[in-house]
């Protein structure tokens, strides 16, 4: 079943065992110990490093608010889009770096208990409850992308089934209050940039809370060893994070993202006019996210560290991207903004700043912009703001195509210089679980009020449209759409929005029967790898709408 996995597990201890360790003399010290960490760590951004098909990636070209994008070959940007399949091991990546990243958490769960020399029991516990932390994570992405997945709680690897949902959820959730128990309650300027705390442990149970009982229709969150979280532990929790976590908004959204860096900021008129600047990494609003090196290479997994790829893919496709566009950078032209999402922002929220923090539209941005540059397909002329290659100029004004050159000592190559952090949990969207859970507006009128909007009453059409606006491009979307089973008719309504491909208007079509079409035979789930399928003897089985000449994009 986990050929992939199997070969991962294999790396794992002989990439550790130079000196002949293995887990009946390793872990045994501390050092030991952060090295099994910084292992599973590793599996995270592994998961991310095969851009095309992670979780965030699916769920931003999936969702209502972008197409797929890219040039006439890229069949993979597009079928996503469409909820369709391009290749039988499309997800294959990211099954195997999740499953790798799973066994070393069981290796870690099972043989920590070894070391000694702790400096304190916080210092223990602390790691321990990182290792739980991102094994809920790891099992909570593969449920939001697969449906039903097979669990597997120890280092012996067994082909077995796919789970039901309530048992993968009951772990996760069982996961999460472990961790919850077991981190220390530090503040958020004294946890580590890139490490787990206990409020990302918070948040991170409260969204599986809500995707699971919206998603299924259940009341409560299950957990393993009987018994269930209710939505008031959620609220409670939520609440001791936004009371004592030390993590809050950032004064001003746009602040938020890179292109007000301070080297960007330097010949870009709209951070000058807005008197911006950036706050950079491991900000105080950032609850949980990905880190990303300076030291990369297109190696393997073992590699010294991995640059945001997201940045190079929704970059501005070749004939954009350079001085022409500045500042923002060349890249494949994935995920155009729909145009729907710009009227939508603008009709129901005249005002608000985030919009044009958060949309490139290159008819007032752009004088330059080449519309069909690189055979680009399905463009809007509407572009995503937070995570895209951002440029500079240097003190003797040459053209850098990444501020992270010059400010993080990038390497000086377009494809491989970004080293933004993918913020996985922003404090806004605390505040904004918080008030969908208890259904009150004081949290949502904070994130509007940061917005300079008015404050509002409470409704779940209100909070819907704030999510929208405040979350836009930040891998929520799709999902919350699929909780609040909204997803069919939402992405049916992107047929017919006008596009261009290779420059000729066109309206955007339907492939496979149609968005509503595809969401309903799937689910909103996506294809097991058929590898898997294939080596499990069958014991593994496909999910519902794969599988058929229906499913199968083939291209414009």
């Amino acid at each position: 079943m986990f050929a992939g996995m199997l070969s991962s597990c294999g790396k794992f201890l002989d990439s550790e065992s130079l000196d002949k360790k293995n887990t009946d003399n390793f872990p045994v010290t501390v050092a030991d110990a952060d090295i099994m960490l910084a292992g599973i760590y590793n599996g995270l951004s592994r998961g991310v490093s095969s851009v095309e098909s992670s979780h965030f990636y699916m769920s931003e070209l999936a969702s209502d608010d972008r197409f797929g994008g890219g040039g006439a070959d890229n069949r993979d940007m597009q079928g996503l889009d469409h909820l369709m399949n391009t290749a039988p091991d499309y997800f294959l990546p990211f099954w195997t770096a999740r499953y790798a990243g799973i066994y070393r958490a069981n290796t870690a769960i099972e043989t920590l208990h070894k070391v000694t020399g702790w400096a304190n029991d916080a210092q223990r516990d602390q790691l321990l409850g990182e290792v739980y932390f991102l094994r809920a994570l790891f099992y909570f992405e593969l449920s939001q992308m697969f449906g039903e997945v097979p669990l597997l709680l120890s280092s012996v690897v067994a082909n077995v089934p796919r789970n039901p949902a309530d048992q993968t959820y009951a772990q996760i959730a069982s996961d999460l209050i472990k961790a919850i128990e077991l981190m220390p309650t530090t503040k958020y300027n004294m946890v580590i940039s890139g490490h787990a705390s206990k409020w990302a442990a918070q948040a991170l149970l409260a969204r599986v809370y809500l995707f699971y009982t919206g998603y299924y229709k259940k009341t409560d969150l299950p957990l393993a060893a009987g018994g269930t979280v209710g939505k008031a532990q959620v609220i409670q929790l939520l609440e001791n994070c936004i009371q004592n976590s030390g993590h809050d908004l950032v004064g001003d959204f746009r602040n938020l993202w890179p292109y007000t860096n301070k080297e960007t900021a330097r010949d870009y008129k709209y951070v000058q006019d807005n008197k911006l600047a950036w706050v950079g990494d491991g900000n105080i609003e950032t609850v949980f996210a990905i880190k990303f090196g300076t030291v990369v290479d297109w190696g393997d997994e073992y590699q010294q560290g991995y640059s945001n790829q997201y940045n190079l893919h929704f970059g501005l496709r070749t004939g954009n991207g350079s001085e022409s566009t500045f500042p923002f950078g060349q890249g494949w032209g994935a995920g155009p903004v729909n145009s729907e999402l710009w009227k939508d922002w603008a009709q129901a929220e005249p005002t608000d700043m985030r919009r044009l923090a958060s949309i490139i539209n290159v008819e007032t941005d752009l004088e330059d912009y080449t519309y069909g540059a690189d055979n680009q397909m399905e463009e809007t002329g509407l572009w995503q703001k937070k995570y895209i290659a951002v440029s500079a100029y240097d003190d003797k004004k040459n053209f850098v195509p990444s501020y992270a050159i010059l400010l993080d000592k990038a390497l000086a190559e377009y494809q491989l210089a970004h080293t933004q952090d993918l913020v996985m949990i922003r404090f806004s969207d605390v505040l904004l679980m918080h008030a969908e859970l208890k259904g009150d507006a004081t949290n949502l009128n904070r994130v509007r009020r940061r917005a300079g909007l008015k404050d509002v009453s409470y409704s779940l059409a209100a909070l819907k449209r704030e999510r929208r606006w405040e979350l836009a491009f930040e891998g929520v979307r799709y999902f919350d759409l699929m909780r609040w089973h909204d997803a069919a008719a939402d992405l049916a309504k992107q047929e017919g929005v006008l596009i261009k491909n290779k420059g000729v208007d066109v309206p955007m079509k339907a492939f496979g029967g149609g968005y509503r079409a595809r969401y309903e035979e799937t689910g909103g789930f996506w294809p097991i790898p058929v590898s898997q399928i294939t080596l499990s003897d069958g014991v593994l089985t496909q999910n519902k709408g794969w599988g058929t000449a229906a499913a199968e994009f083939t291209g414009w």
